[in-house]
């Protein structure tokens, strides 16, 4: 249903948030995923940067101006803040705090790259859950918004707002209506693979004691929790 993020209920207290029962099948098949994505993350920013170093001494001989070198070097800058980027959406989160900074660059070098311009207004350091939460959602606003445009991640009253304006938008109401956590929502059987954040987000807000909402128009798309 189409929900907005401005009717979204206050977010649960610390001590509800922070109370935990016997861990869940579902949340120990979570952990594995995120252990998966983390080491696939860890495994693969080696050797990026050792191909952007080699780029970098390519261009101390002064081969580094011809326009394959600057197309690698480009291409290798665009995969290292992906790759960055994912392991804050699907890597493990635990109880650490990530600085406003580190965010905010890693969402420059996104936008250097990408079609998508983010604009991260939340101030101060974050716990990581609350960033993969965030990172989570900023891959769901992705799948709208093939043709570019801006994102703007904003926190007001401890409810944070993912909000999205684009000239136009590529709606899926069935794809997005698995936000509303109802049966199987957490489940992936029929998800293509770019599209494996519908099914984790609902799962980590719920993680979280957080109430998903959303919306989608034709020029815009948001998500609050």
């Amino acid at each position: 249903m189409l929900i907005d993020p401005s009717d979204a209920p206050s977010p649960c207290p610390p001590d509800a948030e922070g109370a935990r029962g016997p861990r869940s099948a579902e949340e120990m098949t979570a952990d594995i995923v995120a252990l998966v994505g983390s080491r696939l993350c860890h495994d693969l920013i080696s050797p990026l940067g050792a191909i952007g170093n080699g780029v970098e001494l390519l261009a101390m001989t002064g081969a580094g101006t011809s326009p394959e070198v600057q197309l690698i070097a480009e291409a290798v800058a665009a995969a290292n803040a992906r790759i960055k980027f994912f392991r804050v959406a699907f890597g493990q989160a635990g109880d650490q705090r990530v600085g406003r900074a580190e965010i905010a660059a890693l969402l420059a070098e996104m936008s250097q790259s990408g079609r998508l311009k983010y604009d991260w207004q939340i101030a101060g350091d974050q716990p990581r859950r609350m960033a993969k939460l965030a990172f989570l959602a900023l891959l769901c606003l992705e799948t709208a918004l093939p043709w570019g445009g801006e994102v703007v991640i904003s926190e007001a009253g401890g409810i944070w707002r993912i909000t999205a304006q684009a000239r136009r938008t590529k709606a899926d109401s069935a794809l997005w209506s698995r936000l509303d956590g109802g049966p199987g929502a957490s489940e992936g059987a029929d998800l293509a693979a770019a599209q494996v954040q519908f099914a984790l987000l609902p799962r980590e807000a719920r993680a979280l004691g957080r109430k998903l909402s959303w919306r989608i128009d034709e020029t815009g798309a948001a998500i609050g929790f």
